[in-house]
């Protein structure tokens, strides 16, 4: 499998659990030099804040952290709107702004909460059309339209444009949504949690093939990788399940053996601050270090 040889980022997976110090979190990740923070996005849930309205925050709160909604639920915000969203986020942050996107999930909830339930071919075309839509509304232009299956423009005009060129990441998984990444997406980022890695390779070939035929290189797909695991003292208990010695020898692989450039942590348990603290001392430079003693 290949190696894109693109720069390693790290990182972290923030819940938006209200009744936790989000912004002291966000804030020590910072400090922590994590290059990136990530918040899930599931308004239906009632223990949880608003996405869009907490990475506001965090951005108001932070100078360095790049930020993205990992990733935003289309079924329940508009494409045009969303594109305004992410535009005005860049912008009040000075471009540390990403757009991790999906079609959807968890139907029955996004449907108690006032959203479509969408059948499989729905959500793709939903997909597909809605990243041509934001695409549009980030040009500048003016008088733009759009008629799609599920979504439509009838004479919208952009702005403001974003400041630097917003990354669409996608989180997908069908073969489908895979292709739909693979020709048009500027990354991709699925989740690993338990088991092993063998599907997270089958389903990055897909991209690869996809981009191929869409007369793209594979590397124009950036790899960003949720890794949910827990960070221990003791003996292994499966992949992502152990002491920092073998997170760092999983990640490595995962890096050269696959192309993942971005590895973002979700602490499945135990105490999150000391793991978070853990991973960015033990784990990140030598990391590190390692993919760059194997690409020479």
């Amino acid at each position: 499998m290949p190696d894109y040889g693109r720069e390693l980022s790290f990182g972290y997976f923030l819940v938006p659990n209200a009744a936790d110090p989000l912004l002291t979190t966000a804030r020590e990740v910072e400090d922590l030099g994590f290059d990136y923070l990530g918040v899930q996005d599931h308004p239906y849930q009632r223990r949880y804040v608003d996405t869009w309205t907490l990475l506001s925050m965090i951005a108001a709160q932070t100078t360095r952290l790049r930020l993205f909604p990992d990733v935003a639920t289309l079924a329940l915000r508009q494409p045009a709107l969303l594109a305004k969203s992410a535009a005005s986020l860049d912008l009040l942050s000075g471009g540390r702004f990403e757009l991790g996107l999906g079609a959807g999930s968890f139907w029955e909830a996004v449907e108690g909460f006032g959203g479509v339930r969408r059948s499989p071919g729905e959500a793709y075309a939903s997909l597909a059309e809605g990243i041509e839509v934001i695409r549009l509304l980030w040009s500048g232009g003016r008088n733009l339209r759009y008629e799609g299956r599920i979504h439509r423009l009838a004479g919208a005009v952009s702005g403001p444009v974003p400041p630097h060129p917003i990354g669409i990441w996608l989180g997908a998984y069908g073969p489908r949504m895979l292709g739909l990444t693979g020709r048009v997406a500027d990354g991709w980022v699925p989740s690993l949690q338990g088991g092993d890695a063998t599907w997270v390779a089958e389903a990055s070939a897909r991209v690869d093939e996809a981009a191929t035929a869409a007369g793209r290189r594979p590397s124009d797909v950036r790899r960003i990788l949720n890794v949910s695991g827990t960070l221990t003292s003791g003996p292994s208990k499966g992949l992502l399940q152990g002491p920092a010695d073998q997170w760092v020898e999983e990640l490595t692989d995962l890096a050269v053996g696959i192309g993942f450039d971005t590895f973002v942590l979700w602490v499945s348990g135990g105490d999150e601050a000391a793991q978070r603290r853990e991973f960015a001392e033990r784990v990140i430079p030598r990391v590190r270090q390692q993919v760059a003693q194997e690409r020479a």
